[in-house]
This record gives C-alpha cells, structure tokens and sequence, in this order.
C-alpha cells in the first residue's frame, strides 16, 4: 500500500514502466482511431482537410502542428487528395475500410458479452439505473458500436430500457435481475463458479490477485497492511450498499470491489480515471477515487501519462502484455501495426472528381517528392504533454519515423 494523496508525488521508482508503454501505445492508436470513425460517418467517407480544424482538441493536434502530417505518418490507413480547385480531402484506404468493416463483426459477436456487463453494471448500481450519457463514455472500452445511444441500447429490451426523467435526463433502467449475473469475476475465478444462481450476493473474503513490481519491497513501506486488507471481508459489489458507512474499512474495501469487477469488464482490463468519477453516487464510491486506487497498489496502477490518468488492473498484465486477449484487442493490435511510416512523402493526387479516388491504387512509387516534417507535430506528444523524467527518450531522432516499437524499446531502456 502507499501512503502517496496524488500521483505526481510518486517518485519514478514507483512507475511500472512495462504498464506505461501500454499507456503510450494506446494513446497514439486512439487518435487514429477517433479519425477513422469521424471518416466513417461522412457520406463517401472523405473530409475536407480544413474541417479537421475543428477537431484538434480530439485529435490532440494544438497548432502549430500540422494535421497533414499527421496523417501522412499513416500512409497504409489514410490518403489525401486534392480536388481540381486544389481543396486537400482525407480519405481511408482500402485497407482501413475493411478493417472497420472487420470491427463491426466483431462487434457484433462480442455483443452478448457486451449485453451482460451493461446489465451487470446496472445491477451494481444504487438504483438499479445510471444515466445513459456516464455509459456512452465507455463505448470502446466495453466493445459496445458507435450508435450505443441511438440504436444498440433499444435491442435489449429483456435486459434493460431507457427512460427520460422530468427535466429530459435519459437513464438506462434495469429491467430484469438476473441472479446468474450477480457474481464476480473473481469468485468465478477463484471458486470456479459459472453463474451466481443459488447465491444470495452478501458477504465476502476473497483475497485479491496482486502484481507488484520487482522494486516494491525498496519504495513502498506497507508493513502489514497488505495482510490485514486482504483478510478482510467485504459487501459484494451486487449486495445492497445503502447502508455502508462512508470512509469505513467496509466502505473502502467494497469501492475496491466495484473497481476491479468494472475493470474486469473492460476488453483492455485499463480505464480513464474521470468517467470513473461519474460513477461515485450510483456504484456506492468514495469522493477521493484517486487516492482509493493509488492506495491499492498491487491491484491497480495509475498511469499519468496524458492529460487524462488511466488506472490499469494489474493481475490481467504479464509485462506490458495482456494476459488474455479478446478479438478485438487483437484487432487494435493489428490497426497499431499499421501505425508508422519510414520513407518520403508523397505527392498528393488531384482529382477532377471524387469518384476519381477509386484509382487511387494505380498511382506509382515514382510520384515522390523530397521532404521532412518534424516527428513532434506528428506525435504532438499525440496530448502536449511533458515527456516523465527518465523517459526523454521516447522521441524519436528520426523525422521521417513513426515506429511503435520505438516508443516500447525506449521505455524498456528506462526501466
């Protein structure tokens, strides 16, 4: 445990190093994400380049840095084109698009599981209900599609429906229990239960998994802290909260709980720190979220890396690996592969049409020009942030090099 109010008062030898190239790996594959669902909605799926101006605070791309840069450092998922009045547009290639069109399957095969988390979290909550937009920020990180709001949350009306409160508000409302639902991923690890059917939810003793770095014993003084938590019973996350003390022992180690059964849920096993704040009131959690994770070290890490701090569940990770990957995991580790050029720029094609794009394919190797933009305005730290001390590194020299694995090996040499 450790005694640390706040991440930044933590010195580098309490970073786990391995989880931070994680953070970094993510972090640029969600800008290119985030472009590649924008493209996604547009009618031919092409944009002008100047209405990505508008875009920027998503695509963490502050001026000066050039947003044509940017996607230039991914030839083999975008292309820009210019219209005969020389308007520059952003498209997908073929590739990218068949990559979203492989996510949408796998969307759609995940859904069933998607369907029983949304329902379970629902289950944990006070009232049996939270506010729609607080899950909607969860979208990716519960492998729910794009249209959650608009269509998915109306295809389950057996699970869950959504009402609008007086002032206009929507909920998404539990409609049914399902006891086979209300049990923990860590009882049905450590129990080796399938379902909670014949399980009242109550009272628990389950230790939780812990991963500690090799240096722990040197930088944290948790004497015998970690043994009297562990022994310590608890509410299960799906019992009935109301009446739990806040700021108690019983309090704190049931938020534990809830954290690591929503973590559990997640495709990553990792979470944005602030949406979890959103959900204090309905899940039964403590003001001071933050210092409830920093303080649990061993069954959580939170990373500072970015503007916004990620909390990671650290029994899922082997290394920087996850232990257990699901399809779409691995198709974000196939889109990450694609991330990252080595070679000149391109001249952009005019076109005297749009349609005229479909020939992209022909255009030749020949058609380069000679050129160099700063690996900074790509990168932009990809969130204008300060690089960790120890960690400088990580930028590449190279102006002409977008490589994940130099952001990893760069990490590694710090560790």
């Amino acid at each position: 445990m450790t005694s640390s109010r706040r991440v930044q008062d933590r010195s580098k030898n309490k970073r786990i190093h391995y989880l931070e190239i994680v953070k970094e790996k993510w972090k640029i594959l969600s800008k290119v994400l985030f472009l590649m669902e924008l493209l996604k909605k547009e009618k031919e799926m092409v944009i002008p380049l100047r209405s990505l101006d508008r875009y920027r605070k998503q695509l963490n791309l502050p001026k000066p840095h050039k947003i044509t840069d940017f996607i230039r450092k991914c030839p083999k998922l975008f292309e820009l084109y210019k219209d005969q009045r020389g308007t520059l547009w952003c498209g997908m290639t073929k590739e990218a698009e068949d990559l979203l069109e492989e996510e949408e399957r796998l969307i759609e095969e995940q859904s069933t599981k998607a369907v029983e988390y949304v329902t379970r979290i629902l289950m944990m909550s006070v009232d049996q209900r939270i506010q729609l937009d607080k899950i909607a920020h969860f979208t990716r990180d519960f492998g729910l599609p794009i249209e959650f709001r608009t269509k998915w949350v109306n295809q389950y009306p057996q699970h869950f429906r959504v009402e609008k409160s007086k002032d206009g508000v929507e909920f998404l409302e539990l409609v049914n229990w399902n006891p086979a639902w209300a049990i923990t991923e860590l009882e049905k690890r450590t129990l080796g239960l399938n379902d909670g059917i014949g399980r009242e939810p109550g009272i628990l003793s389950l230790p939780f998994p812990l991963k500690f770095p090799p240096n722990y014993k040197k930088v944290y003084r948790h004497g015998g802290k970690i043994e009297h938590f562990q022994k310590r019973s608890y509410l299960s996350p799906y019992a009935d909260a109301r009446e739990l003390k806040a700021g108690s022992l019983e309090f704190d180690k049931r938020a534990v709980a809830v954290m690591h059964e929503l973590l559990s849920f997640t495709i990553e096993k990792r979470l944005v720190t602030d949406h979890l704040t959103h959900f204090r009131r309905e899940l039964v959690m403590p003001q001071k979220l933050m210092r409830l994770l920093l303080k649990h070290f061993g069954i959580f890490y939170v990373s500072e890396r970015g503007k916004r701090f990620s909390v990671f569940l650290t029994e899922a990770y082997e290394g920087s690996e996850l232990i257990e990957k699901c399809p779409l995991v691995l198709w974000k580790e196939k889109v990450l592969s694609l991330i990252g050029y080595r070679g000149k720029k391109k001249e952009v094609p005019t076109f005297s049409d749009l349609s005229d794009m479909e020939e992209r394919d022909i255009i030749e190797e020949k058609d380069i020009i000679e050129g160099e933009t700063e690996m900074d305005d790509t990168c932009a730290d990809f969130e204008e942030e300060e690089i960790m001390g120890g960690l400088d590194a990580v930028s590449p020299t190279n102006d002409d090099e977008l490589e994940i694995s130099h952001f990893c090996n760069s990490y590694k040499g710090t560790s």
